[in-house]
């Protein structure tokens, strides 16, 4: 079942990157959700109900958990819950950068089992099935391997390298920021960055997708605290995540306050 759950959302991220090129640089409709959620776009919602009544109609026994979507309880008695960003980045979208993405993932009892994220002005698909590894436009990709933590690729934003928050001040990494946190994560498990970090809560929409793909390349993947994942919670958000290759992974957990 998770290659087909894979290969479903594969297919629902590619339609999500038409309507999203589609409105790119047209000046969409914007709202403020305020509380300091940020800002929502016509693409947001038309996306997300694009992929509600495609994805439901494909699995309707699944639940479904979206960020554009009001929450309910339902999806608490479900095996299998649909996690889903519409667009993970929409400021950058807005901005007029390419860097957004749409963020995809099937979890069973807690634990991603399917996942796609895909940066459509770059045309890039990342895709995992739980057991069966990861992959970049069909090359099968794998963390970077580095073991020394000085001297490391970190990206994460820069309140999370303020000294306050490391055992004898911030490590020696080299600081790199990307807006999309579902992209963040494709990056650290394809290696072309070391690992990242959010010490923030965050989002299970934002994370899910990113968590298996960064499982299924070999990497480790925790919460700020170094406590394994869980999705699907009634309050759907993580105490922070931390993710790269595992001797860095473990060496940024031990320096953290």
């Amino acid at each position: 079942m998770p290659a087909a759950d894979r290969d479903l959302l594969a297919s629902a991220a590619h339609a999500a990157g038409e309507i999203a090129r589609r409105h790119f640089g047209n000046g969409p409709e914007t709202w403020d959700k305020g509380d300091g959620q940020g800002p929502v776009t016509e693409a947001d919602l038309e996306i997300d109900a694009m992929l509600r009544e495609r994805l439901m109609a494909a699995r309707p026994d699944y639940g479904w958990l979206s960020e554009e979507t009001a929450d309910g309880p339902d999806r608490l008695t479900r095996k299998r819950v649909f996690i889903v960003d519409p667009i993970d980045g929409t400021r950058a979208f807005l901005n007029g950068e390419l860097t957004f993405s749409h963020s995809l993932a099937v979890v069973e009892d807690g634990i991603p089992i399917a996942a796609a994220i895909y940066l459509p002005m770059k045309d890039r698909l990342y895709l995992a099935a739980r057991g069966q590894g990861a992959t970049r436009n069909g090359d099968t990709i794998r963390h970077s391997g580095r073991p020394e933590l000085d001297g490391a690729t970190v990206l994460g934003t820069k309140a999370n390298f303020a000294d306050a928050n490391w055992k004898g001040g911030t490590p020696p990494v080299t600081r790199r920021f990307m807006p999309s946190l579902a992209y963040r994560l494709a990056l650290a498990a394809e290696g072309r960055f070391d690992a990242m970090i959010t010490l923030r809560q965050a989002w299970e929409w934002d994370i899910a997708a990113g968590a298996l793909m960064v499982s299924e390349a070999g990497g480790r993947i925790t919460d700020r605290r170094g406590a394994d994942l869980r999705f699907n919670g009634a309050t759907p958000m993580l105490d922070g995540v931390l993710a790269g290759t595992p001797d860095i992974a473990d060496a940024l957990i031990r320096r953290l306050v």
